[in-house]
């Protein structure tokens, strides 16, 4: 008896290893609890939110990994309860993914017609896990015309667009996030000279006002379903940005954000250095090769 106890857990790194094969390239933390954390830990904190963020680097393979494992996880435990939100397709395109989703149109026209990212691979597999379980997307971002048009002329200019176009658009006129974000967005940027006017900045404000506000249209429209909001990493860190919109849209809305980095420390773990960003922490092993 002896002997096989320890047999048992002599073999259950290897069992952990043949459940996720990528067990080894990615680890998670706990920011709240300061400690290491599993996928399971995060679903299982679901039941206390309705929203979980992921934010990614658009080419990270480990990442894009994990958002479909997640993902999987979530539709699992709450069947038939279960949304995907994107960054990555756009709110006019939302009849396309729809028409899509019910297989009514071919996936070559989901790709031309719904304008999808030129990485979309990286995602296919949660849209077709999606399709397969029934679940609805949310084509969350802004259509780029009009994020390329504040870029140029600023938010005010919106205003000048049909009542058609503005469906497609958070209400108006969109507030301009101050503090944090804004001294974020200066240092991403390159400094206040790089800024020029500003109306980079409105952009931003666009992107994320959208995506918050396609988010809470969802989760009124859809009592009890918990969603899984995927975008860049910037727009969720430290819950500013499309959380920080979500949270004007929807006031009671809970969330959870994770961060997910690809970083040298990955053997050794800073975790201090990410702490801040989310209420989880996801490094991923910068060994493995980039999707582009």
């Amino acid at each position: 008896m002896k002997f096989a106890a320890i047999l048992i857990l002599l073999l259950l790194p290897l069992f952990a290893l043949c459940q996720d094969p990528m067990a080894q390239h990615y680890k998670v933390y706990n920011t709240v609890k300061k400690s290491a954390a599993t996928l399971d830990d995060i679903i299982n904190d679901m039941s206390k939110a309705d929203v979980l963020f992921f934010g990614e680097e658009h080419n990270d393979s480990t990442g894009h990994y994990l958002e479909q494992l997640l993902f999987k996880k979530l539709a699992d435990k709450y069947p038939a309860k279960t949304a995907l939100s994107m960054e990555m397709f756009q709110t006019d395109c939302q009849t396309v993914l729809n028409e899509y989703l019910a297989g009514f149109i071919g996936e070559k026209n989901l790709i031309t017609e719904g304008r999808a990212w030129k990485n979309y691979k990286d995602y296919r597999p949660m849209i077709e896990t999606a399709k397969a379980a029934h679940l609805p997307v949310v084509a969350a971002n802004a259509p780029t015309r009009y994020t390329n048009m504040v870029t140029h002329l600023g938010l005010t200019d919106l205003q000048k667009l049909d009542a058609k176009a503005k469906t497609w658009l958070p209400p108006l006129p969109i507030d301009t996030a101050t503090g944090p974000y804004y001294e974020k967005f200066v240092t991403i940027m390159g400094g206040h000279s790089a800024m020029g006017d500003l109306k980079i900045y409105q952009s931003q404000n666009l992107w994320d006002a959208t995506m918050g506000y396609s988010i809470a249209q969802f989760y009124k429209a859809n009592k009890g379903f918990k969603i899984f909001q995927v975008n860049g990493d910037f727009h969720s860190e430290e819950k500013l940005g499309t959380v920080a919109q979500l949270k004007k849209y929807a006031p009671k809305i809970k969330v959870i954000n994770i961060g997910a980095y690809t970083d040298d420390s990955f053997d050794s773990p800073e975790w201090a250095k990410f702490a801040r960003f989310g209420d989880y922490i996801i490094l991923t092993d910068p060994k493995l090769p980039k999707t582009y």
